[in-house]
């Protein structure tokens, strides 16, 4: 490799620096917000609905956020969105409300998706593409390693108060890494977006999956931690339910990607979907085991995590070389952002009726998902897309990232 195309990780270490604490924060408050509910006593209903607002938020901001930060900057619009979300941590600490809480998570998805959104863009454009895969990988172990180690904070005692502010310190550290960085701020293009009935006949299985891995995802950050606290009454073993479900999807990704890229995506998402369901059931016979609980924990973490990007993956392999696959990858994340915000509803409406219900409802749509997939075409070798990883959280400019959507590339 030649001195210009060597990857060197300097010239945007201040972004990654600026995700490393960003999600840190993030990771601690959004697990936490159910335990505190839970803690007060707020019926898991109520909890499904806060906790999905701040979904709701992160829909909104793929479809708004854009034209704000072209108006204003990266660097100003990444300030605003900090501190917008920083008073959102302070006003909850301060202030207890079901229906001021649900206001404010909602702020806080949409600013956090929208400095996703900043950073993202600000990494695609200093990564050429053929650097935008290992770009991608460390932003995607940045993330997985940050949220977890903000699991670990849920230990620490004197919680309500702690979280809160050290959650506001770890977003508010962020902004200098950003605000004195010398990268050059992106133009960001408005982009088409597609109905979901068009992308759904175009790439079925693909469309499927993410909603589903979204559903999966955002049921698991926000109401697994009120049903381990509900059953444990540990806050000590929800931090480390967490942490180890997020460490099993790191390490799952790169072997499902070696996988799936040698014997296909439809069979991939068969066979993890079926895992998913088999694990889920696990949960019903653990007892109060807390042993039993981290190893599900882990096994659930190895399958949920890698269906968005298989998803990605099929809608690479059955597209044509005239298909936009830039607009198809961000509408995926748009349904994989629907099943996050439905997921947390149905499961605090399900936990009325059934402590397990979660992972009965993880079960269910996981053989389905497996019947679903093996009924689709097959997708021969040789067209074959290259599996790349994706955080577990991203904005709308993650596609960019993407070398497949390199049309260069193709």
């Amino acid at each position: 490799m030649s001195k210009k195309n060597r990857f060197s990780i300097m010239p945007i270490s201040s972004l990654f620096f600026s995700v490393t604490f960003l999600a840190i924060g993030y990771g601690m408050v959004l697990t936490y917000i159910g335990v505190y509910l839970k803690g007060n006593g707020i019926n898991d209903i109520a909890i499904g609905l806060i906790n999905s607002s701040f979904f709701l938020g992160a829909i909104l901001s793929s479809i708004f956020s854009q034209s704000i930060i072209s108006k204003v900057g990266h660097i100003r619009s990444y300030a605003n969105f900090a501190a917008l979300m920083v008073t959102t941590f302070l006003l909850q600490y301060l202030f207890f409300n079901e229906f001021l809480w649900g206001f404010l998570r909602f702020v806080a998805g949409f600013c956090y998706f929208s400095i996703l959104i900043i950073i993202e863009s600000w990494l695609n454009e200093k990564a050429t593409s053929e650097i935008r895969g290992k770009v991608l990988a460390i932003y995607e172990i940045i993330f997985y390693l940050s949220i977890a180690l903000g699991q670990l904070f849920l230990t620490m005692d004197n919680l309500s108060s702690t979280i809160f502010v050290l959650g506001s310190v770890l977003v508010l550290v962020s902004i200098p890494f950003i605000a004195l960085t010398k990268i050059k701020e992106p133009e960001l293009l408005p982009f088409e977006r597609y109905s979901l009935p068009k992308i759904y006949k175009i790439v079925p299985l693909a469309t499927t999956t993410s909603f589903i891995g979204g559903i999966f995802i955002g049921s698991f950050f926000t109401m697994a931690p009120v049903y381990v606290l509900a059953k444990f009454q540990s806050v000590e073993v929800v931090s480390y339910f967490m942490l180890i479900g997020i460490l099993g999807g790191l390490i799952a990704e790169w072997p499902v990607g070696i996988v799936s890229d040698k014997y296909g995506r439809r069979k991939i998402i068969a066979i993890v979907s079926f895992i998913t369901a088999i694990s889920s059931s696990l949960f019903l016979f653990i007892g109060l085991n807390t042993t039993l609980l981290y190893i599900c924990s882990f096994l659930l973490g190895l399958t949920i995590f890698s269906l968005y990007p298989l998803s990605l993956a099929r809608a690479n392999d059955v597209l044509d070389e005239d298909a936009d696959i830039l607009e198809i990858s961000r509408t995926l994340l748009f349904t994989y952002g629907l099943g996050s915000f439905v997921a947390p509803i149905i499961v605090g409406f399900l936990f009325k009726f059934y402590d397990n219900s979660m992972f009965v409802l993880y079960s269910v749509v996981g053989i389905y998902l497996t019947f679903y997939s093996l009924s689709k075409k097959r997708v021969a070798d040789d067209e074959l897309s290259t599996f790349v990883n994706v955080p577990i959280t991203s904005g709308a400019n993650i596609a960019d990232l993407d070398p497949r959507t390199d049309k260069e590339a193709r």
